[in-house]
């Protein structure tokens, strides 16, 4: 267990690395949090509390990119992704969770492999393909707290703007982590006082990341957006793999 002190300058640096990746991929908070927080704490605690920092980050990234809402998407990947959270997040409190981790992995690996073999390969985007995508997206949010790699997956498919990209997927991941910040703690999933008063800090850093982050989007051209989160959903595949 770090010291006090050290647990609010290492948590407050990985919040803001974190929150300027989730807002530069569309995913990535607690994709990078949550295995190395789970090194310090246990895991129940580790996902609630990424989890709030996550539901932070969700909400930057609608303010800042409110211009992209997309109702059809938005929806048909919103109302399953909140059922299969809640489902997923019931599911972890009493099963494993190291080698489903490893499949998942594997998966990230293979499809992105696949997408960079041939990159104009497109999931079709209808309804049915999105209600698939979220409730898959959700039950892994709710199992791992990592959702957003596979709804990450199933929304480059859609080959959509950065500004919709982004704000869809802030959006969905906002609901599906509110239904399952609810589950842990009903569960009896705690957080102790010292990680309570560092949200003071953990808040704002947040926002500062997520700032950073829309500043790189400003930047990238939209032809180019797409490889990018195809190489982040990559290495957040061997990553799991390796964890």
């Amino acid at each position: 267990m770090l010291s006090w002190n050290m647990d609010i300058v290492l948590l407050a640096i990985l919040t803001l690395i974190a929150s300027g990746v989730g807002t530069l991929t569309g995913f990535g908070t607690s994709t990078i949090m949550v295995p190395v927080v789970a090194f310090f704490f246990p895991l129940p605690v580790t996902l609630i509390f990424v989890g709030i920092i996550h539901f932070f980050s969700d909400i930057w990234k609608i303010i800042l990119f409110k211009r992209g809402v997309q109702w059809k998407v938005l929806l048909s990947f919103g109302l399953p992704g909140i059922v299969a959270s809640l489902i997923g997040a019931k599911v972890i409190l009493h099963a494993p969770q190291e080698n489903l981790l490893k499949i998942l992995g594997i998966i990230l690996i293979a499809y992105t492999s696949f997408l960079f073999y041939k990159p104009k390969f497109r999931l079709p985007a209808n309804v049915p393909v999105g209600i698939f995508g979220g409730a898959l997206s959700g039950f892994v949010a709710g199992i791992f707290g990592i959702g957003g790699a596979v709804r990450g997956m199933f929304l480059s498919a859609y080959n959509l703007k950065k500004d919709v990209y982004i704000f869809t997927s802030g959006a969905i991941a906002l609901v599906i982590d509110t239904s399952r910040l609810f589950v842990y703690w009903g569960e009896g999933t705690k957080l102790n006082e010292r990680l309570l008063w560092g949200f003071l800090i953990f808040v704002p850093v947040s926002l500062l990341g997520a700032e950073f982050g829309k500043r790189l989007i400003d930047r990238i051209p939209q032809k180019e957006f797409r490889k990018i989160v195809g190489v982040f959903l990559f290495l957040t595949g061997v990553k799991l793999l390796l964890y």
